[in-house]
């Protein structure tokens, strides 16, 4: 991760955590940035990361622009998707590493790959319990 990279995660938690992201959202302190980092940080295209945050590609170029207002809903989205890069990161050591990982099918999510489940809040906190897991030593 570059310099400017790791200053655009500063005040990201690295672990999907409601309570920290909601405090994050409300105060206003996500912007057109952070949007713009999810794909300096992934290897993904916008369709795939505006799949994620459940809106257009049109809108998410548009919210990548220095004068667009953001939605809660979409900044919620944001915090917890760039969490869970920041700590995908931390446990591969690379966003190559990383995004690889995701694309892979695996066993715990049904032999599916991680990066199906991107599109809720619930899947996100599944795929970081998961990466802690593989800290903690699981090899899947």
């Amino acid at each position: 991760m570059t310099v400017s990279e790791a200053k655009m995660l500063q005040g990201i938690p690295s672990r999907v955590d409601t309570n920290i992201t909601l405090g994050i959202v409300k105060s206003g302190a996500i912007g057109p940035q952070h949007l713009q980092a999810i794909k300096d940080l992934t290897l993904f295209n916008d369709e795939k990361i505006s799949n994620w945050l459940d809106i257009s590609v049109k809108t998410y170029r548009l919210y990548k622009k220095s004068s667009s207002t953001i939605k809660a809903r979409i900044t919620e989205q944001a915090v917890m998707t760039l969490s869970l890069i920041k700590h995908g990161i931390e446990v591969f050591g690379t966003k190559e590493g990383f995004s690889g990982w995701l694309e892979q099918e695996n066993f715990f999510f049904d032999n599916k790959a991680p990066i199906d489940f991107m599109d809720t809040n619930s899947g996100l906190k599944f795929i970081d319990d998961r990466l802690t897991a593989l800290e903690y030593g699981d090899n899947v």
